[in-house]
């Protein structure tokens, strides 16, 4: 009996000793492959190549090289002196006499604007608005300045009033009286004259037909009409109207732009 409960206990041991065995030898084999699978690992880390892309460099943009035809940034305005009045145009002035000598001003201010230089923009760029009275003999009898934006237009044109060549006598033969406003600017329009409208009668100059001193009786004065040429008159006056030019009608209708236009109906803004 004894020998059988033995026999009955021995194979537990044999197992438990069997499961003890097994579990060592896993531990085992687990110690051993740790450290190999550490290694392959860091040998697969090392065997990694790392591929740096390069950052695309910045294209250099060419630098313009301004040429002499282009114009300079932030270069100032100019404009050139006109030419002085050729021989035929003074000719043609000391013999104009409608609207007070109107050829003989514009030439005598071309004159004095031609000996002025260029006008450069700038604090020196301006007008200057001279009452002049001339001698029947050209002679200059009085320069008075009315206003002025720029001392130095001023004083470039006393300059050329004083030392220009001396000009024809005038064409009515009495003393000539004008205002004449002289552009140094390098923005200055053309002034040539228009001389189509010059056989027109001037309208009469406008007065205020109820203006009253309070003592004088009261009285509406009408304007005067308009006095009209006889044909005879007309025919004598178209005479002496010379041949526009188109530099003179453009100038004409560009004042008469600039005077009248609306900058509400400025379609250009």
């Amino acid at each position: 009996m004894f020998r059988l409960k033995r026999l009955i206990q021995t194979p537990q041991s044999v197992f438990k000793a069997a499961i003890v065995l097994s579990l060592a030898l896993h531990v085992f084999l687990l110690l051993l492959w740790f450290p190999l699978k550490a290694k392959s690992l860091k040998k697969t880390n090392d065997d990694i190549v790392v591929i740096k892309l390069n950052e695309p460099e910045e294209i250099e943009k060419p630098v313009k090289i301004p040429s002499k035809e282009s114009p300079i940034p932030n270069a100032l305005a100019s404009q050139e002196a006109p030419p002085a009045p050729t021989a035929e145009e003074w000719a043609f002035a000391s013999q104009y006499t409608l609207k007070n000598s109107k050829g003989y001003r514009h030439a005598w201010g071309k004159q004095v604007r031609s000996m002025m230089g260029t006008a450069v923009e700038g604090p020196d760029q301006g007008q200057v608005r001279f009452r002049i009275e001339i001698a029947p003999n050209g002679n200059i009898t009085s320069v008075e300045t009315l206003w002025k934006t720029s001392d130095k237009a001023e004083t470039l044109a006393r300059k050329a009033i004083y030392s220009m060549p001396p000009p024809p006598p005038t064409p009515t033969g009495k003393p000539l009286v004008f205002e004449k406003t002289i552009s140094f600017t390098p923005f200055a329009n053309d002034d040539t004259p228009f001389y189509g409208d010059d056989c027109l009668p001037d309208p009469p100059s406008f007065s205020n037909p109820f203006a009253w001193d309070g003592r004088s009786p009261q009285e509406i004065k009408l304007s005067k009409p308009t006095e009209k040429l006889s044909p005879e008159a007309l025919a004598e006056c178209l005479k002496q109207l010379p041949r526009d030019s188109i530099e003179s009608i453009t100038a004409h209708n560009q004042r008469q732009l600039d005077q009248w236009r609306s900058k509400s109906l400025d379609q250009t803004k």
